[in-house]
C-alpha cells in the first residue's frame, strides 16, 4: 500500500472531491485539497484534527493566475506532487437552442481547460520525483450524450482525448494519465438539480439497480494512483454500474 504521498485534488469541497480527501488522509498522504468555495474548504479544515497533513487553498482552475497559484502552494508546502486528480467541474442544463456563446465557453474553460492547466502546472513538481499519477475525471455522458449539457459534455469528451496524447508525452517520466468516467452520481448538487424521474431512469439503465454515490468511485481512483496502475496509461476506467458496456 502506498503512503505518504503528496495528492493534490481539484474540486475537493464537492460531493466526489470530498470522499477522495479523506480517503488519502486516511490512507496516511499529503493532501492538498483545492476548490472555489473557500468556506467550504475552511469546513473541511475544522473537521480534521492538527495532525491532519491536509492543507486547502481556493483556487478557480480556469484562471492561469490561481492555478498558478497552486502549484506554488503545493511546491513550497511538499516540495512535490505525486498523484494530481482533476475532479474540479460544474454541469448545468441548457437546452441547446438556448444555451449562449459564453456559457458554452465558460464549461468549457471550467472543466476542461481547467483539466489542462492544472496538468500542466503540476508536471514539473512530479518530474522531479520521476513518477506521477494524474487522473481526470470525465463522464459516462459521453457515450451516449445527455440532452441539455452539449457544453459539458464536449469539454468531458476532450478530456479524454486530452488524457489519451497527454499520456504519450509524459510516459517518458513515469507519470501516467487516465481517466474515470461516472455515471450519474448522486450528490448533494444532484440530488438540487436533477428531477427523480432521471434519477430513477439511470438506476434502471444500470446493470447494478441503485443509485450511484460518492464512495463508488474512491476505489478506482485509489487503484489508479497506485502502484499497481503503474503500466496503466491512456484508458478509461468507466464506472457507472454497468449502464454503458463498450
Amino acid at each position: 500500500m502506498n503512503t505518504n504521498r503528496v495528492v493534490l485534488i481539484t474540486g475537493a469541497a464537492g460531493g466526489v472531491g470530498s470522499v477522495l480527501v479523506e480517503r488519502f488522509l486516511a490512507n496516511g498522504d499529503t493532501v492538498i485539497a483545492t476548490d472555489a468555495r473557500e468556506d467550504t474548504l475552511a469546513d473541511w479544515r475544522r473537521r480534521f484534527d492538527a495532525d491532519a497533513k491536509l492543507f486547502t487553498i481556493a483556487a478557480d482552475v480556469s484562471s492561469d493566475g490561481d492555478v498558478a497559484r497552486v502549484a506554488g502552494f503545493a511546491s513550497s508546502t511538499a516540495g512535490r506532487v505525486d498523484v494530481l486528480i482533476n475532479a474540479a467541474g460544474y454541469f448545468p442544463f441548457t437546452k441547446f437552442e438556448d444555451m449562449p456563446s459564453a456559457q458554452f465557453r465558460k464549461i468549457i474553460e471550467i472543466n476542461l481547460t481547467g483539466t489542462f492547466l492544472m496538468a500542466q502546472a503540476v508536471l514539473p513538481l512530479m518530474k522531479d520525483s520521476n513518477g506521477g499519477r494524474i487522473i481526470n475525471y470525465g463522464s459516462g455522458s459521453v457515450f451516449d450524450g445527455t440532452a441539455g449539457q452539449s457544453h459539458y459534455v464536449a469539454a468531458k469528451a476532450g478530456i479524454i482525448g486530452f488524457s489519451r496524447s497527454l499520456a504519450r508525452e509524459v510516459g517518458g517520466y513515469n507519470i501516467t494519465v487516465n481517466v474515470i468516467t461516472p455515471g450519474l452520481t448522486v450528490t448533494k448538487a444532484v440530488r438540487d438539480s436533477f428531477p427523480e424521474s432521471i434519477l430513477q431512469a439511470q438506476r434502471d439503465a444500470r446493470a447494478i439497480q441503485r443509485d450511484e454515490v460518492p464512495e463508488d468511485l474512491v476505489g478506482p481512483t485509489f487503484f489508479l494512483a497506485s502502484e499497481d496502475a503503474a503500466f496503466v496509461t491512456g484508458q478509461i476506467l468507466n464506472v457507472d454500474g454497468g449502464a454503458a458496456m463498450y
